[in-house]
């Protein structure tokens, strides 16, 4: 005990930078995070706190957990190293960390593939007589998530990465343009394509009708 608190009197700051970082956790812009950490390189930390668990997410949706595991992880090794040539005019930092997941993504295709294939085979077994109502909606359910899954991996790698990216990442054309490094009248060309595709396989009816 007296050792620590020797050390906390030789060392005044330690509770203020402490404090400091609560602080900067809490109320900070992600630019302002990245700009701190080119000083302070722990301070980046913050930011992978905060962005961590949804680039996971995003990844293993696209991928599996295992892949996500890695590929998160290297996301934000990438970021740090290239902190200093963010743009800190962008206070959300979400599009430069899910266009750096993306491209990490893009050398899985085929893995990504397989698994939207797999998922479209995937079917649910009626395991009795009273659980009828709660298989029938599992089946309508999954029935979808089939055919969306089919139609993901028909679409072309490009039309995918800005429909994913706006449809789970949530982001805007914008920020996917960004996180891309395209126009965003280029990511407003690609969603129409791409849900337009994806709609033709989810509702057939509808399709027909609009024709």
């Amino acid at each position: 005990m007296d050792s620590r608190r020797e050390k906390a009197a030789d060392d005044p700051q330690s509770d203020g930078e402490s404090l400091d970082m609560t602080q900067m956790t809490q109320h900070d812009s992600d630019a302002a995070l990245i700009e701190s950490s080119l000083r302070r390189p722990d301070c980046f930390a913050a930011l992978f706190h905060r962005h961590h668990a949804s680039i996971h997410g995003y990844v293993e949706r696209r991928l599996s957990r295992p892949l996500a595991d890695d590929i998160a992880a290297e996301t934000f090794l990438i970021a740090f190293d290239r902190r200093d040539g963010y743009d800190l005019s962008r206070p959300d930092a979400r599009p430069w960390l899910y266009g750096i997941a993306s491209n990490l993504i893009s050398r899985h295709h085929r893995t990504e593939i397989r698994q939207y294939r797999a998922l479209a085979r995937t079917e649910v077994e009626e395991n009795g007589e009273d659980h009828a109502d709660r298989v029938a909606d599992s089946l309508d359910a999954l029935a979808t998530r089939g055919r969306l899954a089919a139609a993901l991996a028909e679409l072309p790698a490009a039309d995918r990465d800005v429909l994913l990216l706006v449809a789970w990442a949530e982001l805007t054309s914008d920020e996917a343009g960004r996180a891309l490094g395209i126009p965003a009248g280029t990511v407003r060309s690609r969603l129409h394509r791409a849900r337009t595709k994806i709609r033709a396989v989810l509702d057939p009816a509808l399709t027909r009708k609009e024709r």
